[in-house]
């Protein structure tokens, strides 16, 4: 019965160590995931420094598994290429150890006077606990929520391994428990296969070194007993990371999987080479038996992940060469359009990076949309069925990213748990429909174009001079629109809605002036309607450039956010200095010279 309660307890309180180190990695992924994606992408084409890397991004989110999954989508994404995931996923071992030695305050003497006893987990998990629940329930800003998500999360944890250490406490004197140590400290292999099977089923190698720092609150765990169950623990996560990397990946976020079994497998043989031959040569005498606590198990678990790293470091060449050769390359492999990568499921882990890949996709098919509408009204000037196969080409493409977007979105607002992620991705969902739109019309200048050649009509010369103006108007939209999509600039964004209305402006008089020539026969009944059509198409693709100018300020602005319409009223009504200076630019570069006509 005593064995059924403590085991109750033990597990107990190892439900309260993961949930602690869940909620805590949840509250650093969502107040840094900005960071992440960008220190994971720009520091690390050196090897070394991507090492370091990979060891401060884990250290930050708690979790080596969650750094090489997101390390995976971000080579899928075409950010990362194998060479720098093979650092990473060197760093994230190292970077794996520092829960360990925050555990390691287990050790800190509280019956001395010193200011240390301060940090014993019995007094700093009710002060982290209070704080973080006053942060979440009290203080409503986000930062704070995120920030009191990592000291509630904190709180927990060290609550489960108090826990924990409560219950195996007892096992110090039972002689069943210290027969199966002494079995295990003359069979090391027997520790490996236990640590990594253990390590299997819990999915976490922090809470399994945890286990070992609570069990040593016992006096029974000696140092040739845990350090082969130590690098099976290590083995184990590697093996669960690689099944993750395996499921719907490309070929080398299949290989960084491998990478890290291979890693983690030589050290390990490596290390237990060492361990025996100065164990068998009467090296460090005193130190096989010795009795080792929280703080010594932290300290053999950093110290095996870093000389490993630091020993195979040199040799992530020959890691990459074995990955490749384990995981080949398809005779034929499918081009995958950059956008469409990068919506990786695997991002999802941390919505912030997620959605960072979703804009910078955004870019890439605002880009498209622009060069179909700068196509089609090269096909007005001059048709050709080669430049209508690319027209349609790009078209099938938006459509494509576009039904993909969305499903990914919408999939990943069940990861997203911050205000301004929320805000993020409404936006994105709005901006990717109003992108395909202008594609849309892009076909519809390209069926116009078509109609017109094959019926060899011709508009007049004044309507081509004229559209060629309202053309270039409309480009100069669609660049500026994209601009600030690219840089996140709502500088540029409010640019775009005064040239908006100068292109009305510039629609509603070409209406006026085509409706003239055709009441005195200057255009053909059949060029002229095709005129008008033209006319309205410009006008749109100019409005879904308002748009997405639009969604991009109200990101920042809750009001705009809600009415669109009431903030373009209330900025026409204003007299705004800055935007009316700017519709007079635009009236002069592209109305004047209309009107001067």
């Amino acid at each position: 019965m005593n064995a059924i309660l403590t085991a109750i307890k033990l597990l107990g309180g190892l439900a309260m160590f993961l949930y602690g180190m869940e909620i805590m990695g949840d509250g650093l992924k969502q107040g840094s995931g900005n960071a992440l994606k960008n220190i994971l992408g720009k520091l690390t084409h050196n090897v070394f420094i991507g090492l370091l890397t990979g060891a401060l991004v884990t250290a930050v989110i708690q979790s080596s598994t969650a750094t090489i999954v997101l390390t995976v989508g971000l080579i899928g994404a075409g950010i990362l290429n194998l060479r720098q995931a093979v650092s990473i996923v060197l760093g994230a071992n190292i970077g794996t150890t520092v829960t360990a030695q925050i555990i390691r305050l287990m050790d800190i003497d509280s019956s001395s006077g010193s200011i240390l006893s301060f940090f014993k987990p019995d007094t700093l998990a009710p002060i982290a606990l209070i704080i973080g629940i006053i942060l979440i329930m009290f203080i409503k800003k986000e930062a704070s929520k995120n920030v009191g998500t990592i000291a509630l999360g904190f709180g927990i944890l060290f609550t489960g391994l108090m826990s924990m250490t409560a219950a195996v406490e007892p096992l110090s004197e039972s002689e069943a428990f210290v027969s199966v140590l002494s079995y295990f400290r003359d069979m090391p292999l027997l520790g490996i296969v236990t640590g990594l099977v253990l390590t299997v089923i819990v999915q976490s190698s922090s809470a399994m070194v945890g286990i070992l720092q609570a069990m040593s609150s016992t006096g029974l765990m000696t140092f040739n007993l845990i350090y082969p169950i130590i690098m099976g623990i290590n083995l184990g996560t590697c093996i669960t990371t690689a099944l993750v990397c395996s499921i719907g990946s490309s070929k080398d976020a299949k290989r960084t999987g491998v990478v890290h079994i291979v890693f983690n497998t030589i050290g390990t043989i490596l290390f237990m080479i060492g361990m025996t031959v100065i164990q068998k040569m009467g090296g460090f005498p005193d130190l096989w038996g010795s009795v080792v606590d929280s703080g010594g198990i932290a300290n053999f678990q950093t110290l095996f992940n870093l000389v490993t790293a630091v020993v195979l470091l040199p040799f992530t060449g020959v890691l990459v060469n074995i990955a490749c050769r384990v995981v080949k390359d398809d005779v034929v492999q499918t081009d995958i359009y950059p956008e469409m990568a990068a919506l990786d499921r695997k991002l999802m882990t941390v919505p912030t990076v997620a959605l960072n890949e979703v804009a910078n996709s955004v870019v890439i098919v605002a880009k498209v949309a622009k060069e179909n509408i700068e196509r089609s009204l090269l096909q007005l000037v001059e048709y050709t069925d080669k430049r209508s196969e690319e027209i349609l080409a790009s078209e099938d493409r938006l459509d494509q990213f576009t039904d993909s977007v969305d499903n990914y979105l919408i999939e990943l607002s069940g990861n997203i748990e911050t205000e301004s992620d929320n805000r993020q991705r409404n936006m994105l969902m709005q901006c990717v429909h109003d992108i395909e739109r202008i594609g849309d019309y892009a076909t519809n200048f390209d069926e116009m174009s078509k109609k017109l050649h094959d019926s060899d009509i011709h508009f007049s010369e004044e309507a081509r001079k004229e559209m060629g103006i309202l053309g270039n108007a409309v480009e100069e939209i669609l660049r500026l629109t994209v601009e600030a999509l690219e840089k996140d600039d709502d500088t540029i964004a409010r640019r775009i809605e005064p040239l908006e209305e100068v292109i009305d402006d510039m629609v509603l008089l070409l209406k006026d002036r085509h409706t003239e020539r055709l009441c005195q026969g200057g255009c053909s009944i059949d060029s002229g309607l095709i005129f008008q059509e033209a006319l309205t198409y410009f006008e749109r693709a100019a409005d879904q450039c308002s748009s997405i100018a639009m969604l991009m300020l109200g990101k920042h602005n809750e009001e705009i956010m809600k009415n669109h319409h009431l903030y373009l009223q209330e900025l026409h009504a204003s007299g705004d200095q800055s935007y009316v200076a700017e519709q007079e630019n635009r009236r002069a570069q592209y109305l004047a010279p209309l009107q001067n006509m």
